[in-house]
């Protein structure tokens, strides 16, 4: 598949429907306007590609509805040079998105084969995350924490207390909380040990999954 004339004005027709549903970051808007969505999907799916709907992409996952990708990017006001973790790559269209804000990504997927193939993929398209790994999300990537935002892309039943502890103060968590539904959720770190608790609505995930080896 090709990049072409015809999928940009989809991508732009797509920012349209973002800014009705009250997107504002400018930045937000132009990195879904640049990014190639549909590459990150298989060819089946190419004429869904700009539609505002969540995908599937094999492993029992899916590809992030538009909104919901911009929705979260937006809650944690990326700064060029920002640390962030990525609590499921998935199928690197997220990543895409927040390489193309500038932040320096650290990605975590728990599925062996969307992890290799999404690091082929990312690569090939130009977009290089500081780091990407195969691993349990639950438990963070302590050995490069702090961070100035870590964003969780999966439906968590629970906050894992790890992601809270490698957060800057200042920094910010966005994680969709619940089990069949999710709550939006932003932890802002105020200090050491004090986190202040936004909640923006009800979005549907699929399960964070734990290594539960």
């Amino acid at each position: 598949m090709k990049d072409t004339l015809r999928h940009a004005g989809k991508r732009k027709q797509l920012v349209e429907v973002l800014i009705q549903k009250e997107i504002k970051d400018t930045s937000v808007l132009a990195a879904i306007a640049k990014i190639p969505r549909h590459l990150f999907m298989d060819s089946g799916f190419e004429d869904h590609a700009y539609q505002d709907k969540a995908f599937p992409i094999g492993a029992d996952q899916t590809i992030s509805q538009p909104y919901t990708v911009a929705f979260q990017s937006e809650l944690l006001q990326i700064s060029k040079e920002d640390r962030i973790l990525e609590i499921g790559t998935g199928s690197g269209y997220q990543t895409a998105v927040l390489c193309e804000l500038g932040a320096k990504v650290y990605s975590i997927e728990r599925q062996k084969a969307l992890f290799k193939k999404t690091k082929l993929f990312l690569s090939k398209l130009g977009y290089r995350p500081k780091h990407l790994s195969f691993g349990d999300g639950y438990k963070g990537l302590k050995e490069h924490a702090p961070y100035d935002s870590i964003l969780v892309t999966a439906g968590a039943p629970f906050v894992p207390k790890p992601l809270l502890s490698q957060l800057k103060i200042n920094g910010r968590l966005v994680i969709p909380v619940g089990e069949k539904v999710q709550v939006m959720t932003l932890f802002v770190r105020k200090s050491e040990t004090e986190f202040e608790k936004h909640e923006f609505g009800e979005f549907r995930f699929v399960p964070l999954l734990e290594d539960k080896n």
